[in-house]
């Protein structure tokens, strides 16, 4: 039997849980009466029903996230040709629009909740060492549950793509592509050549700051770091987030692209709608995407597609449906008793993703003369209440409006990145919270750690920020494999993290940076100081030493939903190459990817803003090809 504190401390755990699930419970039922401009009924999609879906379409989108949401907008912007976007989730949750909420959601319906598979190097902490990497499923996909920062990457991500042998993506060919998208609406960046207004996509700052976080960022300068615009001029520095947030609320790409395009009459939207599997016919020597084989709410049905099929499924999902359809490597799918339709080697390789390390926590005492409505930092039990739904549901305002997790962020340095060539190899989450909400919280919620309550309900009431580090560019990679040839069942997920142990070297030298925030003149008036370490298999190393680090490392290993690359684009030459640089997939006509997936190498930043672009592009191949 566990000791009596450690049951009390299980308790108050469970109490704070409880009372954050009646706010948040409270706030939704409020924005159904309060809140029209969340509930936005003029706008939203309105689903094609089963007997009205066509037995054909110019356009077939696989996907209804990130990058499907803005090829149904601007395919249908031709009002000649006919779209079917096909999703597997429902429409967007209202809750999704409440920044906080994104951390409620997963592991909910909303969530395809996959998981990766047992490791002895990673996600140690969590149960079977299989970490969680949340999913999207809804439209919208994992732009309804992400973390909103707006970061396009660095300038020699693109230009390296184009060295790779893809024309035509350099970071010059690219930029015009991120513009054209954005809506800036923060007032510093009027004017600025880095930046555009009338896009779909709304950028704005979180309406709600901690105020713990404007001491972080001002430490930026007391370390050598400037704050900086990083979609600017110089990405290296610290910077207040931006978001992908419009009026405060959530701005996701079903927001912001699908609903305008919501009454296009040449647009038919199908959710609940999972693609089992693309067809192929052969003509002659060529191998022709003629079409989809689609179960709709249980129902199955064939549609074919007289122009293109275009994949948009993610970096887990697209290397499935290829997989699925006979298109991948021949051993796997000869292994799996799926006939071979076409040998593709790289389909499901190439995995990558910013592998973040957590339990980096430091208590503060806030400044004697903090009279705010809300605390010093971001503190989840007097935070998330009653009074902050109503706050946020009346008032526009409060602690609602914050995404905790990413307030601000930062690019630095380590010491095997050469600083004079602006292309920083580690990133900075910075929490004005005690990373509660993913430790703690969540981690209950899913069973997915073996924390000890006793350490939850030690930070829980206290006044702390954590600094969550992230590899910019990995050299381990993984894959996705099929593990049935059942649709639904979730793919094999390996992420391999840390294989190459570099990768685990330039992470523990940022966290270090990382640590030297707290020791900041700004910090210190904060007598910012670190938690003690939260699992006594890391106790017995000395607190911030190579090992210490290392342990925290593979045990609080962190997705920061970036996976990439496992349909690389590439010259046919290259053998682990799935699309050409006009994104066809090589050796199919009439198929596409354009997604996340089509990375070659993952840009040194947040994802969203560059899978924007990619499908903005892409769009336009398409366009062009078929003379739009």
């Amino acid at each position: 039997m566990p000791p009596t504190s450690e049951i009390i401390a299980g308790v108050q755990v469970a109490a704070t849980v409880t009372s954050v699930l009646m706010s948040i419970t409270l706030m939704k039922s409020l924005i159904t009466v309060l809140r029209p401009d969340i509930t936005d009924a003029e706008n939203r999609i309105q689903p094609v029903p089963f007997s009205e879906i066509k037995s054909s379409y110019d356009y077939i989108l696989i996907g209804g996230g990130a990058a499907g949401c803005v090829l149904a907008n601007r395919l249908t912007e031709n009002d000649t040709c006919t779209v079917l976007m096909l999703e597997a989730g429902p429409d967007e949750p209202e809750v999704c629009d409440v920044p906080y909420a994104y951390n409620t959601l997963q592991g909910t319906e909303a969530d395809w909740q996959f998981k990766t598979e047992s490791s002895n190097t990673s996600c140690l902490a969590m149960q079977d060492h299989r970490c969680s990497w949340p999913r999207g499923k809804a439209l919208g996909g994992s732009t309804i549950l992400n973390g909103m920062i707006y970061i396009r990457g660095n300038k020699k991500d693109y230009d390296t793509w184009e060295e790779l042998g893809n024309p035509g993506w350099s970071y010059k060919s690219v930029f015009p592509y991120f513009k054209k998208s954005q809506d800036m609406r923060i007032d510093e960046f009027e004017g600025s050549p880095y930046h555009s207004t009338g896009g779909l996509q709304t950028v704005e700052y979180f309406k709600y700051r901690t105020p713990v976080v404007d001491y972080l960022v001002k430490a930026g300068p007391e370390m050598g770091y400037e704050v900086v615009d990083s979609n600017g001029p110089k990405q290296t520095g610290f910077m207040v987030s931006q978001s992908t947030v419009r009026d405060g609320l959530r701005c996701s790409t079903e927001k912001a692209f699908l609903r305008p395009a919501s009454k296009r009459k040449n647009l038919h939207v199908s959710v609940n709608s999972l693609v089992e599997k693309i067809l192929v016919r052969e003509e002659g020597d060529k191998k022709i995407a003629y079409g989809v084989q689609v179960r709709v709410d249980g129902a199955l049905k064939e549609v074919k597609a007289d122009r293109e099929v275009i994949l948009s499924a993610g970096s887990l999902q697209s290397p499935q449906v290829l997989m699925l359809s006979g298109i991948g490597p021949k051993d796997h799918l000869q292994e799996m008793g799926i006939p071979v339709v076409h040998d593709l080697p790289g389909v499901g390789q190439n995995l990558q993703d910013h592998v973040g390390m957590s339990g980096l926590t430091y208590l503060v005492d806030p400044p004697e003369d903090y009279k705010g409505d809300y605390p010093f930092t971001f503190n989840v039990p007097t935070s998330i209440t009653p009074k902050a739904a109503m706050d946020f549901a009346m008032n526009r305002s409060g602690p609602f409006y914050s995404s905790v997790f990413t307030e601000a962020i930062a690019f630095v340095n380590t010491k095997y990145a050469n600083a004079s060539d602006d292309y920083p190899d580690v990133q900075f989450l910075l929490s004005p919270d005690a990373d509660i909400n993913n430790a703690c919280l969540d981690g209950l919620k899913q069973k997915e750690n073996e924390f000890h309550e006793s350490w939850c309900d030690d930070i829980l009431h206290r006044y702390a920020y954590s600094v969550t580090a992230l590899l910019l560019r990995p050299r381990s990679a993984g894959y996705v494999k099929l593990r049935s040839t059942d649709p639904q069942e979730h793919p094999i997920l390996v992420s391999n993290y840390f294989k190459d142990t570099h990768d685990l070297d330039v992470l523990i030298d940022g966290a270090k940076i990382a640590h030297k925030i707290s020791e900041t003149p700004t910090m210190k008036k904060l007598n910012a100081r670190l938690h003690p370490n939260p699992h006594s298999d890391c106790d017995k190393f000395e607190v911030m030493s190579d090992d210490h680090l290392k342990c925290l490392a593979r045990h609080f290993t962190r997705t920061i939903y970036h996976v990439s690359g496992t349909c690389k684009m590439g010259p046919a030459n290259d053998s682990m190459a799935v699309v050409d640089h006009r994104l066809r997939v090589h050796g199919i006509n009439g198929l596409r990817v354009i997604d996340t997936s089509i990375m070659p190498n993952v840009v040194s930043g947040n994802t969203v803003a560059p899978t924007i672009m990619i499908s903005e592009k892409g769009a336009d191949m398409v366009k062009e090809d078929w003379k739009m």
